[in-house]
């Protein structure tokens, strides 16, 4: 198949090279080979994948009129079994394609059609395999969803080493006046653990002055490989200057921050990396034992835009009795799954509060979910952003990465969180009146908000947007206000509006008898 396409390649670049409509000779920065390469394997993953089944005849002729974004002139249409290239209109190539939905013979077809019009258009050739294959994905994934889509190999390649890390000792470095300083030193990293303290002024790395150099570079000369070794010298508040020799290693930054606000003990989380469920728990150990345990627990995600939902999924389960967290469901069998949570239970009986807004995202919504729908916490705050949907990652022929969404993360009472979000048990965006009029409502026993959440919790995906919208809109999204937390104060202080606030526990038994819907 490959010899017999890239004959075609052949014959279809001598015939367009001499055709009148080319607009000169083909460049030599398009790749058919390539290009077949990359759209068989992509086609190949994506067919079984995606959440609703799309032919992989339909992904070819949507990825073909991205040719329109490079040249307005040109277009791409399948008439009688053959894909037509078009210029203004008018039909000027056409190559036969497959007649079932084999990934290969598709990708060959659409690739010899990008051959055709990079011989014939300038601006298609300018744009190289790179633009072609950037315009078919870009153009493919407008018609899926808003989180598939194609990273180029040079980004991918930076992305490859965000999700993995770069090693470093466990600081970030800012720049006072003509001093680069320790900004922030992640508990347990090597810095802290050597006594580094944020404020101490860095004075060299490798024998490499700081001095009027900017927080970037010696931000760089801080990282590298993991296990490699650099010194650092520095002079610490009390005036002391120290050199010592530190070895590089993998340190997740600090994600969960707590403090005690009266009888409240306030857990605030900026997002759920590698570290995030060791950090939670020691955190929620250390502040809901002890001879003075505080009266409620107030998890404060505002602004957290998630990570990990493995994370988010682990710090549930520290919060929860046995039973179910989240399904994930998706047409590949490969993609459902159902998390539990073994029944820890820290701080059990002790009122949660869970403050969100419309910033409240990802894993930090399946977080929120996972307690407000098991009756274990009262979500505070606004309608959260509504992304709930997982992508698997596929490699490239080219060294690009392909996102594709395959499943859908469901609440545990089985109602999807992708554009729903989270609606809160108490409302604040509507504003302060409206919040004391909630509260005050709530001490009496009645729960202004029981018919709107009632209403999210039984809607089942998918969802026409038409209702989504007015799913939400009895608390619409907005970012925290300073009355959040105040809201959550009287929620712990009272036991009769924070028990009229919550949903009624959700036993295991009902958890399970029903299928995640696809």
């Amino acid at each position: 198949m490959i010899r017999l396409g890239v004959l075609l390649f052949v014959l279809l670049i001598g015939r367009a090279q001499a055709d009148p409509i080319s607009n000169g000779p083909v460049g030599l920065g398009f790749d058919p080979v390539l290009t077949t390469e990359v759209y068989a394997t992509a086609l190949a993953f994506m067919a079984p994948r995606t959440l609703e089944p799309v032919p992989v005849s339909q992904l070819v002729v949507w990825g073909l009129r991205g040719l329109t974004a490079l040249d307005p002139s040109l277009g791409a249409e399948l008439r009688d079994g053959k894909l037509r290239l078009l210029r203004n209109g008018r039909p000027v190539f056409e190559t036969p394609t497959p007649r079932d939905e084999d990934p290969r013979g598709w990708a060959l077809s659409g690739a010899t059609l990008s051959a055709a019009a990079a011989a014939t258009s300038v601006d298609v050739r300018q744009a190289g395999t790179q633009g072609v294959i950037q315009n078919f994905f870009d153009e493919v994934f407008n018609h899926l969803d808003p989180y598939s889509r194609y990273v180029a190999p040079i980004e991918a390649g930076e992305d490859r080493e965000r999700r993995i890390g770069r090693a470093g000792i466990g600081l970030t470095v800012a720049r006072r006046g003509a001093a680069v300083v320790a900004e922030t030193v992640i508990g347990d990293g090597p810095a802290a653990l050597i006594g580094i303290r944020p404020g101490d002024a860095i004075l060299s790395i490798d024998a490499q002055s700081t001095r009027g150099r900017d927080a970037a570079t010696v931000a760089r000369w801080l990282s590298g490989p993991e296990d490699t070794t650099l010194t650092v010298a520095w002079r610490g508040r009390d005036g002391r200057v120290r050199k010592e020799e530190f070895t590089r290693v993998m340190v997740p930054p600090d994600s969960v921050f707590a403090q005690r606000i009266g009888d409240m003990l306030v857990v605030r989380v900026t997002g759920f990396n590698t570290n995030t469920d060791l950090q939670l728990t020691r955190t929620l150990q250390d502040g809901l034992t002890g001879p003075h345990p505080p009266a409620g627990l107030v998890l404060d995600l505002r602004g957290n835009r998630g990570g990990l939902l493995r994370q988010a999924v682990i710090a549930a389960d520290a919060l929860l009795p046995p039973g179910v967290i989240a399904f994930t469901a998706g047409r590949d069998p490969a993609a459902d799954h159902v998390w539990r949570s073994g029944g820890r239970e820290l701080g059990q009986d002790m009122p949660v509060v869970v403050v969100v807004d419309g910033r409240t995202a990802s894993a930090a919504e399946v977080l929120a979910a996972a307690l407000a729908d098991r009756g274990r916490a009262v979500v505070v705050g606004s309608s959260t952003l509504g992304k709930g949907l997982v992508q698997t990652i596929a490699p490239l022929p080219d060294g690009g990465e392909l996102f594709v969404t395959w499943s859908r993360v469901l609440a545990p009472r089985l109602w999807p969180i992708q554009g729903l979000g989270v609606l809160p048990q108490v409302c604040s965006s509507l504003g302060l009146e409206a919040l004391r009029t909630q509260l005050a409502a709530l001490a009496l026993g009645e729960q202004p908000m029981e018919r709107a959440i009632l209403a999210q919790r039984a809607a089942r995906a998918p969802l026409p947007p038409a209702q989504v919208l007015a799913l939400r809109a009895p608390c619409p999204a907005a970012e925290g206000r300073d009355f959040d937390m105040e809201a959550a104060r009287v929620l712990i202080d009272n036991p009769a509006a924070y028990a009229a606030a919550l949903l009624p526990p959700l036993m295991d038994s009902a958890q399970t008898s029903a299928a995640p819907m696809r």
